[in-house]
């Protein structure tokens, strides 16, 4: 479980999927900080990790990704802690455009196909 410090590759995230679920790395983005944590069994163990760190839970939003994929089928947002209806989002995945936008834009930054 890590906050990423550097950019990381598509490669490098199939060699950490294959000591967990196989074929997914579930991910959390702090879209404030534009900071990515990957590599954990729950999404909110990694919440907790960017919590303990000085994240805001506003900013935090869960993913998984797929590196054997491409395209949009990369990056699935589906999550346990999305579900916050005081911020308007009444399901796993993410409901505001604006903010699976901004969540892909920080994921570009750390991870290179």
């Amino acid at each position: 479980m890590e906050i990423l410090k550097k950019i990381t590759t598509v490669k490098d995230l199939k060699i950490m999927a294959t000591k967990t679920f196989g074929n997914l790395i579930k991910a959390v983005v702090d879209v404030d900080r534009e900071l990515v944590a990957v590599d954990a069994e729950l999404h909110s163990d990694l919440e907790a990790l960017f919590l303990e760190n000085g994240s805001q839970q506003k900013s935090l939003w869960g993913v998984n990704f797929y590196p054997d994929l491409q395209g949009d089928d990369f990056v699935e947002f589906d999550s346990m802690i999305n579900m916050r209806p005081s911020q308007q989002n009444l399901s796993r995945g993410i409901d505001d455009e604006s903010t699976r936008k901004k969540i892909l834009e920080v994921i570009n930054k750390w991870v290179k196909k």
